[in-house]
């Protein structure tokens, strides 16, 4: 069942990264996350934080060509593609389903292509450009499915700080 929705507003790139950086932070046990977007929406900047702020050191890539990267944090990211895929794919042959979400965070992204992989609980994280008079920037909509998903996104909207001009706090607060 989905829960309340939420969303953060960045405008750079170091912004979305760091906004899945304080994901990562939070993540303490298995789940898995979707990701929506247009491509070029900001979906590998955004893994590539949450990855950080897991403890990965090693650089962050798009997966497409492969369907899935592995890396070593604090908990295992499990990096999904699933933009080559159709939805006529068939799900056994493919062998996802122990990494979903398995022993560690499983990121997806293009998600809604094999929506039938999704578990019960779930995060999905629509990215959508958008223009206005400051220029362009990113949405980020929280979408909770489930108790862990619904606790996640209500603490990353109380740890994200903002600044008077609008823009976001990446330095750490004492």
């Amino acid at each position: 069942m989905q829960q309340a929705e939420a969303f953060l507003t960045t405008r750079t790139e170091e912004e979305t990264a760091y906004i899945g950086e304080m994901l990562g932070r939070i993540l303490t046990e298995p789940l898995v996350i979707a990701l929506k977007g247009e491509l070029g929406a900001g979906k590998t900047v955004f893994v590539r934080g949450a990855a950080r702020g897991l403890g990965v050191a090693e650089p962050v890539s798009s997966p497409t060509f492969v369907l899935m990267k592995i890396y070593h944090g604090r908990l295992p990211v499990y990096h999904f593609d699933f933009y080559r895929l159709s939805p006529d794919e068939e799900l056994g042959e493919l062998g996802f389903d122990e990494y979903l979400p398995g022993s560690g965070i499983a990121f997806i992204e293009w998600a809604e292509r094999l929506p039938g992989l999704l578990p019960p609980d779930y995060l999905l994280v629509h990215i959508e450009h958008f223009y206005d008079t400051k220029g362009e920037g990113r949405r980020l909509w929280f979408h909770p499915y489930g108790h862990s998903a619904s606790q996640i996104v209500e603490t990353i909207i109380e740890a994200i700080v903002w600044r008077t001009d609008g823009s976001l706090n990446t330095q750490p607060t004492r």
